[in-house]
């Protein structure tokens, strides 16, 4: 599955979630394979906690998904997946989102 082009609140939203050097590494650990918590913890050189905390920002950005799984001894596993997306950052392409932030998103300035 791939997402559309989002909308300039999408835009903000994925872009400041991938402006993570955390993110940015557990996007490209999922992309060689889905893995479950503890393994792609183990993976990264990261604590479950703090890998959470980067995976539920991911999810909510439409980034990852999860699913619960229940391995062979019974225990449940959540594994994440990439979802496929495709930004296409042009300067047009920036205008033409700007056009559809929420007006909330154009009131704030930059950081």
């Amino acid at each position: 599955m791939s997402l559309p082009m989002p909308t300039g609140d999408g835009l903000v939203l994925a872009l400041a979630t991938l402006a993570n050097p955390h993110r940015l590494r557990v996007v490209a650990a999922l992309v060689r394979e889905r893995n479950y918590v503890s393994e792609l913890a183990r993976e990264l050189g990261i604590s479950r906690a703090l890998l959470q905390v980067h995976l539920r920002k991911l999810e909510h950005a439409g980034l990852v998904t999860s699913q619960l799984e229940l391995s062979p001894d019974g225990k449940a596993m959540k594994f994440y997946e990439v979802t496929r997306f495709h930004l296409d950052l042009t300067p047009e392409s920036v205008a033409n989102a700007v056009r559809t932030l929420s007006p909330r998103q154009s009131e704030k300035g930059t950081p």
